[in-house]
């Protein structure tokens, strides 16, 4: 017999077995609970790693994520109203 399809069969009377318990276990309200708060918290944590980090930032007189953000959202506001504008253009052109 192949080993891998030995192994194989192990694998999957094994995965057979223990799915349906993993599956209730992590369904469960003692894993989900506990692991809500702990994505909140980490959550928070991050929110206020951001604003410190923009803040540093802000100090030294550098522009900060949500500074570059809005540059870049101005940009391309400016490159689609100056498509728009060679498009009126060419028709204007086309015209004459």
């Amino acid at each position: 017999m192949n080993p891998w399809e030995t192994w194989k069969k192990g694998f999957d009377a094994w995965e057979n077995a223990t799915a349906q318990y993993m599956e209730q276990f992590l369904k469960s309200e003692s894993v989900l609970t506990p692991s809500g708060a702990l994505l909140t918290a980490a959550m928070k944590t991050k929110a206020q790693m951001d604003k410190a980090a923009a803040q540093w930032w802000g100090l030294w007189g550098l522009p900060t994520k949500r500074d570059q953000e809005r540059l870049l959202h101005t940009v391309n506001q400016l490159q689609s109203k100056l498509l728009d504008l060679e498009e009126k253009l060419e028709a204007a052109q086309s015209k004459e």
